[in-house]
């Protein structure tokens, strides 16, 4: 079942590369706080790399007026997240999570099989604002397209 407005996040642990791979629990990176979360299928793929993780990168700011923290995350390795973060220049307290295995996706309901494209198991993509791990506004993007999950899709929807 995916998850819904109203619903809280489930629990989980994702990594980190901080001084190696750290676990990072969705409790941490929720509890007490008011969070962006944003999918996208792959690290380095065309459209989240062109147009997906930039437009957070320029609109971070924004956000952090706002009081409301920014994570990236996608079914890779953490290696592959920060250097994907490094080659974008993303700020350092935009966090990129990864989801190594899809059970985070799967938890929220929200994978999708790309083994027709040599990808497995990956994460929809979409974006989330979820106040202290209850979800707000959830916007899933219907497949091959990118409207409703880009920062300023995210902007205009958190009150």
């Amino acid at each position: 079942m995916t998850i819904q407005v109203g619903d809280s996040i489930p629990e989980a642990t994702l990594s980190i590369l901080r001084d190696g791979v750290q676990p990072i629990s969705t409790d941490e990176i929720f509890g007490g706080r008011r969070v962006v979360l944003f999918s996208v299928p792959g690290a380095f793929t065309p459209t989240c790399s062109a147009k997906h993780l930039p437009g957070y990168v320029e609109h971070h700011e924004a956000f952090r007026k706002r009081g409301i923290d920014v994570a990236c995350i996608a079914v890779n390795d953490a290696f592959v997240m920060d250097a994907w973060g490094k080659a974008q220049n993303v700020p350092a307290d935009l966090l990129m999570l990864a989801d190594g295995n899809g059970a985070f996706m799967q938890a929220l309901g929200l994978e999708m099989d790309a083994t027709r494209f040599g990808m497995g198991l990956r994460g929809k993509r979409f974006a989330l604002y979820a106040e202290d791990g209850v979800v707000k506004v959830l916007n899933v993007e219907a497949p091959g397209e990118f409207k409703v999950s880009s920062a300023e899709a995210m902007l205009a929807a958190i009150p």
